[in-house]
């Protein structure tokens, strides 16, 4: 799971299964440690973020508003992009290992931390209509 923020900057956090409710907890954990103050989240429709679990987490933690994309509609999803770029940047990869495959992951998201430009597109893509990035 990514959090991708508007002042440019990209969080993570791997996961070596499907991504279910309690996993949904432990990346807005990670995302709340390192992104201080209110957090607004935007969604998309996927089960886990409507699991009951993280429906109370989140009702235990008023820091954290939640904003629902339309059912089904990646392309206004600035996050879907950023995972893309990283995907199309691997596709000729073959990783032995599962720590080969985040190692490359890894780097994907290390290159797109590096380009500005590349993170403002996405979130144009999406038809979100930012200047620029705020620091």
């Amino acid at each position: 799971m990514i959090g991708l923020t508007i002042n440019g900057r990209i969080y993570k956090r791997h996961f070596l299964k499907s991504v279910g409710g309690a996993e949904v907890i432990v990346a807005l954990k990670h995302f709340g440690r390192h992104i201080p103050g209110l957090l607004l989240i935007v969604w998309d429709h996927s089960q886990p973020h409507r699991a009951k679990i993280v429906q109370d987490y989140l009702a235990a933690h008023p820091e954290i508003h939640v904003e629902w994309f339309p059912p089904y509609a990646p392309e206004l999803n600035p996050e879907e992009f950023c995972h893309g770029n990283v995907k199309e940047q691997m596709r000729n990869a073959i990783p032995d290992t599962v720590a080969e495959m985040r190692q490359q992951v890894d780097r994907g998201f290390a290159r797109l931390r590096k380009r500005p430009d590349l993170l403002l597109n996405f979130f144009h893509l999406a038809g979100l209509k930012l200047k620029q990035l705020w620091e």
